[in-house]
């Protein structure tokens, strides 16, 4: 066994301790197996253990090597959860099955003319700056609701989820509380929340979905 799929293991146990604690159904929260900046020999393993929902943060880097993997392994289910630049929304909507990251007027409006031109529809999420952070993407808390509603009414995206990364050094449940509470606002029912070091905090407040990378995958580069 590979050392990424007894770590992937460990991860699984974990996300059904964290569910049975919280008193959710087993099976409800998702992994997401964030697989950026590994090669398509580092992911194998992680797919022969069975694995099919991953995150990848670039366009152009799961370009490289997610068509040939899900030629191969069939039921894969690909997330983009890094920035969308709206020159590289054609090709997001060729590939990712979820785009997790529409943040602004620009990106929905590409998207929805994408969507329709490639008649394909990957599952859309908003992304929250929920800490307000300048250097990260995502829209403001106070207007995510409104902007969930412009989506659907303005363009026709059904967006079905929210999405945030909290600031490194803050305690993250304050966060992951504010998501849900949008979420609840805007009538959406997905929240992909929690990351390697959180994610268990972000199963108690509600997540539908977690995005592990290091934790399964090994420190990057």
């Amino acid at each position: 066994m590979s050392d990424a799929v007894e770590r992937l293991e460990n991860v699984r146990n974990a996300i059904a301790n964290a569910e049975r604690e919280a008193k959710r159904p087993q099976g409800s929260v998702t992994l997401v197996a964030v697989s950026k900046t590994f090669d398509a020999d580092e992911i194998r393993p992680v797919l022969e253990a069975g694995q099919r929902v991953f995150g990848e943060n670039r366009v152009q880097e799961a370009e490289a090597k997610w068509p040939a993997l899900k030629e191969n392994y069939a039921g894969v289910e690909l997330h983009l959860i890094g920035p969308l630049q709206s020159n590289k929304a054609a090709d997001a909507v060729a590939l990712f099955d979820v785009i997790e990251t529409v943040d602004r007027e620009k990106i929905a409006a590409t998207l929805a003319a994408e969507m329709k031109m490639q008649n394909r529809f990957p599952r859309l999420y908003v992304q929250v700056n929920t800490g307000l952070e300048p250097q990260k993407a995502g829209i403001a808390p106070t207007e995510a609701a409104a902007f969930v509603a412009h989506c659907r009414e303005t363009h026709g995206l059904a967006i079905e989820g929210l999405m945030c990364i909290p600031p490194a050094d803050e305690n993250p449940g304050p966060h992951f509380a504010l998501l849900e509470k949008i979420a609840r606002e805007a009538g959406v029912k997905k929240l992909s929340m929690g990351m390697s070091a959180d994610y268990e905090t972000a199963i108690a407040f509600g997540a539908t979905s977690v995005r592990v990378g290091s934790a399964i995958f090994g420190s990057r580069a």
